[in-house]
């Protein structure tokens, strides 16, 4: 899978915390746009573990090379995904969390100084009766969500956004991770060095210990929302790159 390949891969793109499959939106168009396949999966975000085996078992199921793109805590979810999954032949990592082995999404975020999300956040209790689910959910507080998670979009698109996020389970955030994908498959990182979720310093650092390939985005958290086109040149880059398809394979020209 790793050799040049006459097939193009499909992109699958993982969404993080607070938002679902529609914040790929601009960059499911100008992938469309490129005649690459792409799918967007829901992640559920209910726990490293069964998220993980979710998105995994579909990535499977494609019987094409597949580059596994994750934004957020999407992240998380595809370093633990891809290692049992052969035919993903690259890691693109958007704001995203790329874990270690036994580490926990709140290991990165304690690791350095806190953002203005660390304030701006609250836990729901679930009902009890919901037999295996968590017992608790985070949610960001809708009059904070605009200027912590996507300052660089239009208001309108926030106040969406404010009100539509999906909680992530607690217990999702210190789920610890298994072997890192990113330790046999080459990686792309897209920093938002606006992030005011995920602190742009742990980003980099993230990027560096994985050796990825580097692109500096000056956006919000939401940028996979405020500049599809740069994380697409990213993914573009790596769908390339990954497969041994150039100018003559067909990915830049149809762009």
């Amino acid at each position: 899978m790793h050799g040049p390949t006459s097939v193009p891969p499909t992109i699958v793109l993982v969404h993080g915390a607070f938002t679902d499959a529609s914040s790929w939106a601009g960059v499911v168009s100008l992938l469309h746009a490129a005649g690459l396949t792409v799918r967007a999966p829901a992640n559920p975000l209910r726990g490293l573990v069964q998220d993980a085996a979710y998105i995994g078992s579909m990535v499977r199921d494609i019987d094409v090379p597949v580059v596994l793109v994750g934004h957020d805590y999407g992240g998380a979810v595809i370093t633990h995904a891809a290692t049992d999954a052969d035919n993903v032949v690259a890691l693109c990592y958007v704001a995203g969390f790329g874990l270690d082995a036994g580490e926990c999404v709140l290991d990165i975020t304690n690791r350095f100084a806190p953002v203005p999300v660390a304030d701006a956040t609250f836990t729901a209790a679930l009902p009890a009766q919901i037999p295996g689910g968590p017992e608790s959910e985070l949610y960001i507080h809708k009059e904070r969500f605009p200027q912590v998670y996507a300052a660089d979009l239009p208001p309108s698109v926030k106040d969406v956004l404010s009100v539509a996020q999906r909680p992530i389970a607690c217990r999702a955030l210190t789920s610890r991770s298994g072997p890192p994908a990113w330790a046999s498959k080459p990686s792309w990182y897209a920093i938002a060095t606006a992030d005011r979720i995920l602190s742009p310093t742990a980003q980099r650092f993230m990027a560096q210990r994985m050796a990825a390939t580097e692109y500096m985005l000056d956006g919000s958290h939401a940028v996979v929302l405020s500049q599809p086109a740069a994380v697409v040149a990213m993914i573009r880059e790596a769908a390339e790159q990954a497969t041994g398809r150039g100018d003559d394979g067909g990915l830049r020209q149809a762009f």
